[in-house]
């Protein structure tokens, strides 16, 4: 254990010295593979047979979409028609902020992407009509969150891959807590809308209102493909992956027109290269997990945790503190490739169903997005906004508090998260 202890001081180190997870991570975990007397063609074959899943090939197809959703012209669709349902309301462009973005993150699987496309088109719009400008960048910067909460997720994804657990059901589970989220956003936005007596303009006609949902049809109709094939049993996750990435490629040129056929390299090859640097963290997430079985370290870990009688909630209420710390100084998806290899072996001393788990991960990576200093979405807000990131993170105070209570729900009431795949898939 002192070497673990060891370990993940030196990968802290190395993180906050800035050097990218993946050569942090599995630069060390090499190193500990090779002292352990791991042969060097062993370890590469160990990256090869963990690789070997069909599952990750959705990972790129899921990033490509996610590129030309937010830049051709899907998001401003889907802006639209919420507009035209919400848009009414006393605070009726922040209600849209947060019914878009669901529609959204059900096929983008990136928070970043998702609130990168809202907030292009959403922040103007609220400043023009005279909304606070931390409160625009605060319901933006916090609805764009949902990109990892509602299925398709990169996260849920990858922590299937390392768990070894069904993907479909991962999906499935961050449903209800995704739209649970949604709902807390809404009221907190109704109240403050009704106190600041934020503008409230007039509603649609029956022309706009039917113009505007028979546009974003094209743009619904990707999350219908990716549901629909993957629980109909018409295709695998890569499967539907590579469908929503085509889909998403003909609806931004031929129907939205944001693309021209030019852009299509260039903005794949940036999807590319995003993909490419997901991956090398996933295999050296998957060699680190692979040295501490080697290790016995989990069952050492195992054996402990039963010595000190820990309670099943009190593990979770740990490991949530934890990961709240973590999320201040790391990326989201490091937390999750360095705690989750340790922890695993746990969940079944302490009758904790691994799906579960993940949907509590996910809303600490949501967390993690939002808190300085290296919170993503924060400087993604600032840049957009061109506004001091002291002034989003001043926005998103109120919906961190709101998540925290998420947290804490879902932490206490697993069946918000396990009722949904238990209905599907018994």
């Amino acid at each position: 254990m002192t070497v673990l202890v060891i370990a993940f001081i030196i990968l802290l180190a190395l993180l906050f010295l800035g050097l990218p997870i993946f050569a942090a991570l599995g630069g060390l975990s090499m190193i500990l593979l090779l002292f352990g007397h791991t042969p060097g063609v062993s370890i590469g074959q160990v990256a090869i047979d963990k690789l070997n899943a069909e599952t990750i090939l959705a990972i790129p197809f899921f990033v490509i979409a996610a590129q030309f959703m937010e830049r051709g012209g899907i998001a401003k669709s889907l802006i639209d028609m919420a507009e035209a349902w919400l848009g009414w309301l006393r605070g009726g462009l922040a209600l849209t902020c947060v019914g878009a973005t669901t529609v959204f993150a059900a096929v983008s699987g990136s928070s970043v992407a998702t609130a990168l496309a809202m907030a292009t088109v959403l922040v103007p719009a609220m400043l023009a009509r005279g909304y606070d400008r931390p409160f625009a960048l605060g319901v933006v910067g916090a609805s764009g969150t949902l990109g990892i909460l509602i299925p398709p997720s990169i996260i849920l994804i990858i922590f299937g891959l390392i768990a070894e657990t069904s993907i479909p059901r991962l999906f499935l589970a961050g449903i209800i807590p995704g739209l649970l989220q949604g709902l807390l956003f809404a009221a907190f936005i109704l109240f403050y809308a009704t106190i600041k007596k934020l503008p409230r303009p007039d509603a649609p006609d029956f022309r706009q209102f039917l113009l505007a949902n028979i546009r974003a049809v094209p743009a619904l109709a990707l999350p219908l493909v990716i549901f629909v094939g993957i629980y109909g049993g018409y295709t695998t996750i890569a499967e539907a992956a590579a469908l929503a990435a085509f889909l998403s490629i003909v609806v931004s040129l031929l129907v939205y027109r944001g693309c021209s056929l030019r852009d299509v390299i260039p903005a794949t090859g940036k999807a590319t290269r995003r993909s490419a640097s997901i991956i090398m963290i996933v295999v050296a997430a998957l060699l680190f997990g692979h040295w501490l079985t080697e290790t016995r370290m989990p069952a050492q870990l195992v054996e402990r945790v039963i010595a000190i009688d820990l309670k099943g909630w009190q593990f979770l209420l740990m490991m949530n503190a934890a990961m709240l710390v973590l999320g201040t100084v790391l990326e989201g998806l490091a937390i999750v490739l360095i705690t989750l290899p340790l922890v695993l072996p746990l969940f079944a001393e302490f009758g904790i169903e691994p799906i579960h788990y993940a949907i509590i991960v996910v809303i600490n990576i949501e967390l993690a997005m939002l808190t300085p200093p290296v919170g993503l979405n924060l400087f993604v807000l600032s840049g957009v906004a061109k506004a001091p990131v002291s002034e989003v993170i001043r926005g998103i105070l109120p919906f961190l508090f709101l998540m925290l209570l998420l947290l804490l729900l879902v932490t206490f009431f697993p069946v918000l998260s396990l009722w949904l795949p238990n209905q599907v898939f018994g």
